[in-house]
């Protein structure tokens, strides 16, 4: 089956679940609109085609339609195999330049007012480090270093590792996190359900380690779930919604009207410490940004020390 393909050729290249569910979505709708051709029997015209409709039917942004053209050139590429010269000929879509939404230092304090438990720390630690949402999801216990105020992010976006700062006045919370998981992670191990996802191979390299307390997920469900590539029932760590819910919560409760997400916090943590005078190198490196153009980004949205620039009303009105 041709899903299955895809789905093969990207565990092999260690992608991410998120990833693999997308790429096999946007496969699958190719397929159906062709009439379920297959793929070999396609060409640039009809890819084309289909990106097309996606902007002029669904009306889809330019990033869903680059995500569903890299889906289909992984396809022919990865999956399929041979030579397809005219996939290099196929137009993308200019991405799109936004903005991001930031809150201020006062919003972001009120939000930080209504989090609570688990999921509320979780949103806590994306703004204290600058974390993505994957990866305060995928944080293990041996990542935190609570005495040296670190965050060791592991295999983020780009398969890069980096180290991150840490709030101090989070270690009482995350310590009392850290206790609470020690308690659930002695009752695995008396129920055999100790043992968790590991990345890559390392369960077949080190078989032990997946039931150790040091690669136990600091964020964990409260019960067994299945996961869904191996069917193991055990522990997982939290479901991204639950996190996105908790956030939208909080947000309305601190009376909040911007469209603000967990992702929101990231922005800004990179935000308020360009505010602040860090510099934007020093940024660029805790955020886990290539370029440095990435985090240039920041620079349209502070509002004073790095880039702000003071209106010339407030200087008449003065």
């Amino acid at each position: 089956m041709l899903s299955d393909a895809v789905r093969e050729a990207i565990r092999v290249r260690h992608y991410s679940l998120k990833t693999e569910q997308a790429y096999v979505h946007w496969i699958k709708r190719f397929v159906a609109w062709s009439g379920r051709r297959h793929p070999r029997d396609m060409g640039p015209t009809d890819i084309e085609a289909f990106l097309t409709s996606l902007a002029t039917v669904r009306n889809v942004s330019a990033g869903t339609q680059r995500q569903a053209l890299s889906a289909i050139k992984f396809l022919y590429t990865q999956v399929l195999g041979g030579e397809w010269t005219w996939l290099d000929g196929i137009v993308q879509a200019k991405p799109s330049k936004h903005v991001p939404t930031v809150l201020s230092v006062a919003e972001t304090a009120a939000v930080m007012q209504h989090l609570h438990g688990s999921h509320g720390l979780a949103l806590k630690l994306i703004y204290s480090s600058g974390l993505r949402l994957a990866e305060v999801q995928r944080l293990r216990v041996k990542d935190l270093d609570l005495k040296r105020l670190q965050v060791f992010v592991r295999d983020g976006k780009g398969a890069k590792d980096r180290v991150t700062t840490l709030a101090k006045s989070l270690v009482p919370e995350l310590e009392a996190q850290l206790a609470l998981r020690a308690q659930w992670h002695a009752v695995d191990l008396a129920t055999g359900h100790a043992d968790v996802e590991m990345p890559h191979a390392l369960s077949v390299k080190y078989p032990k380690a997946a039931s150790s307390w040091p690669w136990q997920f600091v964020f964990a469900t409260k019960g067994y779930v299945t996961c869904h590539r191996t069917g193991a029932i055990r522990r997982h760590h939290l479901d991204d919604k639950s996190i996105q819910r908790t956030m939208k919560e909080a947000v309305r409760r601190a009376g909040i009207s911007k469209p603000a997400t967990p992702h929101t916090l990231r922005h800004c943590f990179a935000t308020h410490l360009l505010e602040s005078g860090t510099d934007l190198r020093r940024i660029q490196e805790l955020l886990g940004h290539s370029d440095v153009a990435t985090t240039m980004i920041y620079t349209h949205v502070a509002t004073v020390g790095h880039s702000g620039v003071r209106s010339p009303l407030d200087r008449i009105c003065a």
